[in-house]
Formats: C-alpha cells, structure tokens, sequence
C-alpha cells in the first residue's frame, strides 16, 4: 500500500468521479485508475462500485475511508512539525552553564535568541564545569558553557573559546578598601582579609584558593557555601570580600566596589563545547552561532 495510492483513493470517495479525482491531484485520469486497481489487488477488495455515471464506495471502501483520511491526517502533521522545527518555529534547546556565566553572559544572548525564536523552548541548567562535562556526556545537554581548563581531560567533547575575562575583587563600599585601599590590590593582599567563599565544585573557588596558595598563604573564609547570587549578597552585607568575574560585578549594579587585580591578575577561559559524537540540534547550532558572534 502507498501514500500516494490512498490520497487518490480518498479523492475519488469525496469526488464519486475518476476524472474530477484526477484533476484534484493533479495526474492523469489512466494513471489514478491504475493505482486504484492496484490498491484493491494489495487488499484484496473492491473499492468502489463501478457503475456507468455513478461510483460508490463498497463495504470495503466504507471501512477504508476513515483509516485512509487519518493516515494522510498525520502524514501532514509530521510535515508541518518537521517543517517547524527546520525553521526554527518550534523546539527546545538544553543549555548548560555555570551560575556566574547566567549572571553576566547569558541574558543578553538568550533575550536575542528568545526575539528571534519565540517558539524554542530554553532549557537552563546551572552547575560547575565538571557536573556539565558529565551532563553532557550522558546526553542531557545540548550545549554547554565552561570554564577552561578541565579538571580532567574530556576527549568526547568539542570545545570553542569564547571569551577570557578578567577576576576582580568585590567589596562592600562601607567597609575598608581590600589590601593596601590603592586602585588595585594583589593577590597577596587578599592574606589579612576574610572571604566570601562559594561552594566547593564551584570554578570560581579552586581558581581563587589556588591564587591564594600560590602565594603562600591559606585564605580565610568569613562564610562559604554560597551560589552567585548569595556571595554578592553576603559581601554587600559588609562579611567579607570575593573574587568575581568583571561581568558579573559590572552587571551587578549599586552595593558593591569593584577593584581591579594587579598585573597579571588571574582570568578564565570560557568555552562553548557539545559533544564531539553527536550534531547538536538545529536549534542548538543557531543559538551556537549566537554565542559564538557575540
């Protein structure tokens, strides 16, 4: 049984009239005549009465009609969603970043992305870079932004650079300037002050206690545990200091001073990676191409 065969089936049963059935679907009236003869032999029915100036639909043609029209029904569906997701009028996209990056990158790529896809779904999960890594090696992300390098090799995995972006040190503008109060302050001033310090698997905190060790001393936390959102919070509460990226503090408005780290300053490497194995979803590569232009 074809596709074809049935759409000229059904034309005839609305039409009663071979020719005007033919002139519905656009084939010559020899051509739908055949395939209706063929359709009846692959049942092994009759479709139609033939009689001369009158066709009607047998019992046979009477239990095929409705199967028929529900087939061409779906047929169309899965033609029109196909075609929506190709055009990008449907779908969804799974988004992994780290908390910082949904703070300072991603709102303005995302508002973009939402006014020129209104009908993809974004999906968002928040996390460190090695819970993503591993998020996107079992399949349950599209896309994922990092932070470079990886605490262990990921060789499944596709990486693009984004972006390097500058730490800086955060403050409340009540309490005393971090170091020394001059226009920028060493890592090894950061030795006499307390730290807001985030969760453990959280980028921004090996980075920060890796710094500090570097130059020999052991950072002292005043309170750690914290998301993005809570340390900002804590520091403009006056509980101590944090080492942020410039994103994140440029876009987080009045309440904080912002001083900037000594050369060379510490910085990360931001990358977009997928895995290596799999296309992402036409969805994904556009918002891709997004982040990529930004």
């Amino acid at each position: 049984m074809q596709f074809q065969q049935l759409q000229y089936f059904v034309a005839v049963a609305e039409t009663r009239h071979f020719t005007r059935a033919a002139e519905l679907v656009h084939v010559a009236q020899p051509s739908l005549s055949q395939q209706i003869k063929a359709l009846e032999r692959e049942l092994g029915a009759d479709l139609f009465l033939r009689a001369r100036g009158n066709i009607s639909l047998t019992d046979a043609g009477e239990a095929l009609l409705p199967l028929a029209r529900r087939i061409l029904a779906d047929a169309d569906t899965a033609r029109h969603e196909v075609l929506e997701l190709v055009q990008l009028r449907r779908g969804r996209v799974r988004l992994g970043a780290t908390p910082s990056l949904c703070t300072g990158l991603l709102p303005d790529v995302l508002r973009a992305f939402h006014d020129r896809y209104p009908g993809i779904q974004l999906l968002i999960e928040e996390g460190g870079s090695h819970d993503l890594v591993r998020e996107l090696a079992r399949g349950a992300l599209d896309l994922a932004l990092i932070v470079l390098p990886l605490p262990t090799p990921a060789p499944a995995l596709t990486t693009v650079e984004l972006l390097r972006e500058d730490l800086v040190v955060v403050s409340s503008p009540e309490a005393p300037a971090p170091g020394r109060g001059g226009r920028v302050v060493r890592i090894a001033d950061l030795e006499g002050e307390r730290l807001v310090m985030f969760r453990h698997g959280y980028d921004l905190r090996e980075l920060t206690v890796a710094a500090c060790r570097a130059e020999g001393f052991e950072p002292d936390f005043a309170v750690e545990g914290g998301e993005m959102d809570a340390v900002l919070g804590f520091v403009r509460a006056g509980l101590g200091v944090a080492v942020v990226p410039r994103m994140v503090a440029t876009r987080a408005g009045r309440g904080l001073r912002v001083t900037p780290l000594a050369r060379p300053g510490l910085h990360r490497a931001i990358a977009l990676a997928h895995r290596s194995d799999v296309a992402p979803p036409r969805a994904a590569r556009e918002l891709q191409r997004m982040l990529l232009e930004q």
